[in-house]
């Protein structure tokens, strides 16, 4: 699949049926329909990747995917990081090979994923176990031309990952678990004023 510069904003959008009106409504091309994603990132025994900011992932959703991304430079909500990416047609194998070169799982995380395509921008709504969420990704230009017709450019900028939002809040809410699961969130309340004090 090669590799690119990821450009991209995050945002945490409670209603993603009104957003996807939106998106309708503006004239976005579904790309593809709501689908289930299971992550692993993995790391070293001593957590060397982490500490460099590097993300090993593998992903399963209608097709597997191996993703590398360095670390990201994030100014004003948008962040931008090196990302290489190549499909493999076997996950176990994959996470096989992963764990022979010495990689052990990080983290487990999960996420249901509709993606539009609006102008030159992809725009995806994510639900994830502790919330709703809308990505950006495209050419600077587009990103914000995409913020302002779908009416989220006053909407606060999540300048981390997922999994960093996560860490925030096992923090914040002292969450006993390592993954990011919807059975390890099932009964967890988490209020939406807690995402605007982690953006």
């Amino acid at each position: 699949m090669g590799d690119k510069d990821e450009t991209e904003v995050k945002l945490y959008v409670r209603d993603l049926a009104a957003l996807a009106a939106r998106l309708e409504a503006a004239g976005a091309v579904l790309e593809h329909p709501r689908t289930y994603e299971h992550n692993i990132r993995y790391d070293t025994p001593g957590g060397d990747l982490s500490r460099q900011y590097v993300v090993l992932r593998l992903r399963r959703d209608t097709r597997v995917r191996l993703t590398y991304k360095g670390p990201a430079v994030i100014a004003e909500g948008i962040m931008s990081r090196y990302e290489a990416e190549v499909t493999v047609d076997d996950f176990e194998t994959m996470d096989g090979i992963l764990r022979a070169l010495g990689y052990v799982p990080f983290v487990i995380y999960e996420k249901y994923r509709t993606t539009y395509r609006l102008g030159e921008a992809e725009v995806v709504l994510d639900e994830m176990p502790f919330g709703n969420f809308c990505e950006i990704e495209g050419p600077l230009a587009a990103i914000e031309t995409a913020l302002d017709t779908l009416g989220l450019a006053e909407y606060p900028r999540i300048g981390t990952s997922y999994l960093g939002l996560f860490a925030r809040l096992k923090e914040l809410l002292d969450l006993p678990f390592r993954d990011l699961t919807f059975a390890n969130f099932a009964g967890v309340d988490i209020p939406p004023e807690v995402f605007a004090r982690l953006a």
